[in-house]
């Protein structure tokens, strides 16, 4: 592997001053964080996708109600977020990532809770939609009701509250669990009703290269965390541990996505497609040995949820083909 100096790094790794927002649409354009929308999405239909080799009948009602619902989470986290961070003012102007609604003006504190409300009901109606649709037990109304109320609390209590998660170190093991288990082997649970040990790889996958997404921000953020007494887990392990941290990530994401090629590659020989993503693994994993500088992380956010597309929606799409 080689060696490269900061200064021979490409043009990608120097950063610009993040463009502001100068309009309210645009400021909750920003404050809705579209492009972390994948997250929420490749769960799904990495689940979906496991599930059409245990079943024939697969409900694309079930599917798109499953999809529209983690869409609802993830956007009510992005707004909750950025009212938790504006509230404990631990978005100043120092802040290396884009500049938010609230934090320049342009959102009331009002605004956002109402906002934040509004995105809460229409997560409750959709998966009140999801229950009908996908359960067929008591048990399992009770099992996704409780599981439902579990992620809309993670959801607004990750930077909001006295006790907020993500401002304690938390906020990766929540984004593995919610973004990688819950969502993939509950979406395949909801097309087929039942478990399967074949289904746990690809989900600790989806969770591990959810959390590399999480830890990107976590390291561009860092100095400016620790400053402002967000004690993320980035922050925790400091400067140097957590790019170890994070390439042992990629590490393990890679190897489950192998195994699990392997289990299904029989059948499904389409799922290396996943291998695709190589040049994305290896391309962040040379930044992440080789950046000194938080900012210099900005220009890997973009490369991540890249990885996070190709490989799991490869392997998705793999799936589909015998």
């Amino acid at each position: 592997m080689p060696i490269i100096k900061n200064d021979e790094m490409d043009s990608s790794s120097k950063t610009l001053p993040s463009p502001e927002p100068n309009t309210v649409l645009n400021a909750w354009i920003v404050s809705l964080r579209l492009r972390t929308l994948p997250l929420a999405c490749c769960g799904v239909i990495l689940g979906s996708a496991l599930a059409t080799t245990a079943i024939e009948q697969w409900s694309s009602a079930i599917f798109w109600a499953t999809l529209i619902t983690a869409v609802l989470l993830q956007l009510l986290a992005n707004l909750a977020n950025d009212y938790g961070d504006f509230s404990k003012a631990a978005d100043t102007p120092k802040r290396l990532g884009p500049k938010r609604g609230m934090q320049l003006g342009l959102i009331s504190p009002a605004q956002m809770r109402k906002a934040i409300w509004s995105t809460s009901l229409a997560a409750v109606c959709s998966g009140v939609l999801l229950m009908i649709l996908a359960c067929d037990s008591v048990a399992d109304l009770i099992c996704f009701l409780a599981l439902g109320v579990l992620s809309i609390g993670a959801a607004l209590t990750y930077t909001l509250g006295r006790h907020a998660y993500g401002y304690r170190g938390l906020g990766d093991l929540s984004v593995f669990i919610f973004f990688g288990l819950v969502s993939v082997i509950g979406s395949y649970y909801l097309q087929t009703h039942r478990l399967d040990s074949s289904v746990l790889l690809p989900a600790v996958a989806c969770g591990l290269l959810g959390v590399a997404v999480l830890n990107t921000n976590n390291m561009r953020d860092l100095q400016e965390d620790r400053r402002n007494g967000k004690i993320t887990l980035a922050v925790r392990l400091g400067s140097r541990r957590v790019r170890y941290y994070h390439l042992s990530l990629l590490a393990l994401s890679l190897a489950s996505l192998l195994w699990s090629a392997w289990l299904f590659g029989n059948s499904r020989p389409w799922v290396w497609l996943f291998l695709l993503a190589l040049p994305l693994f290896y391309q962040n994993a040379i930044a992440t040995l080789h950046y000194r500088k938080s900012e210099q992380f900005r220009s890997q956010l973009s490369v991540v949820i890249g990885i996070n597309i190709v490989a799991l929606g490869g392997f998705a799409i793999g799936l589909l083909f015998t």
